[in-house]
């Protein structure tokens, strides 16, 4: 059997200091649809974080190995493809699992042309990011023009590609959320939000959000918090607002609360909760047509930019996880195998 370098876990999960590069992991096979493709750089993301430490759902078709955004060369690929991949093509794309690899098979759909203007690392931080952002802002939000949006974690890797994509996809208005000064600056005069509040001082976030809107509330709130944002939100929310939860990154369960329910009467809010990793490879392709189709050209000319806060050899990928962890980022963190 075929073997490569991936980076593995001791023990198979714990903390950063168990992950190390396994000398003799498997190659995988690629089947049917499948490409096999050589990775030159991977993305990190929180969801790596807790998978690490076996505290998230993986699907069953996910390899043990972590990571789901990459960029590569196709080493591999059935010539019945769709796509029209061929050996040697430079890609991107998203995957279940295994992206921490020297090699992953992934499925043709789940790919994308490399374009020249873009490298290898920034090309690494797109899929999961901004398929993401596009699945909370249009699949479930219902975003068009003109409608206001929120964007919590502000400085967080799917809120900065989501601020993005508001701002060029006409939102009247954008706001967002952070836990400092600097990252409240940074959506404002590097993302474009028309304001945000840094939640260390503004507790009271949603009073702010209603007189930023006369009153009205915003249209769309994209929340990874969950329960202390929970009755801020319904606070926030004009009526048929949309509100969509992709993480709980403020914990599991609500604390004591003063949540109006009513407002989910009233204002005849939708609340709805989404995991991409979840989904099955028909919904996901369908985000990669829509990226391939809306967001690529304007990678190309400059308008959309892949925000990279730092670059690791993959060798130093305790380093990497322990900045994730710092919550310090603003941008994507990436590993590149040289």
């Amino acid at each position: 059997m075929a073997t490569m370098r991936a980076v593995d876990i001791k023990d198979g999960k714990g903390p950063l200091d168990n992950l190390f590069i396994n000398e003799k992991t498997p190659r995988p096979e690629p089947t049917g649809s499948q490409a096999l493709v050589k990775v030159k750089a991977f993305g990190l993301n929180r969801m790596d974080i807790l998978q690490r430490e076996g505290r998230y759902p993986v699907p069953p078709q996910a390899p043990k190995t972590l990571g789901v955004e990459f960029s590569g060369t196709i080493e591999e690929v059935s010539s019945s493809n769709k796509e029209g991949f061929k050996p040697g093509d430079a890609v991107f794309g998203l995957a279940y699992g295994g992206a921490y690899a020297e090699y992953i098979a992934v499925s043709t759909h789940m790919l994308i042309h490399k374009p020249d203007e873009l490298s290898w690392e920034e090309c690494a931080g797109i899929p999961e990011t901004w398929i993401t952002a596009t699945q909370a802002m249009y699949l479930i939000g219902e975003f068009s023009p003109g409608k206001s949006i929120l964007w919590h974690a502000g400085a967080s890797s799917v809120s900065i590609a989501g601020q993005q994509l508001s701002k060029v996809n006409g939102a009247s208005s954008i706001f967002a959320t952070a836990r400092s000064d600097e990252k409240c600056d940074f959506c404002v005069k590097k993302l474009g939000a028309t304001q945000a509040w840094n939640t260390t001082k503004t507790e009271n976030w949603s009073e702010e959000v209603k007189k930023a809107t006369d009153g009205k509330g915003v249209d769309i709130i994209v929340d990874f918090i969950g329960p202390t944002t929970f009755a801020g939100n319904l606070d926030a929310a004009a009526k048929d607002g949309r509100i969509v939860n992709l993480a709980t990154l403020g914990g599991m369960k609500l604390q004591d609360t003063n949540a109006n329910f009513g407002n989910f009467v009233a204002k005849r809010l939708r609340y709805e909760g989404s995991s991409l990793r979840s989904r099955d490879e028909a919904y996901q392709g369908k985000l990669r047509d829509q990226l391939v189709e809306h967001a690529l050209p304007m990678f190309r000319d400059g308008r959309l930019k892949s925000i990279i806060e730092k670059v690791y050899p993959w060798e130093q990928i305790q380093e990497a996880h322990r900045q994730m962890e710092s919550n310090q980022t603003m941008g994507k963190l990436i590993c590149r195998i040289d």
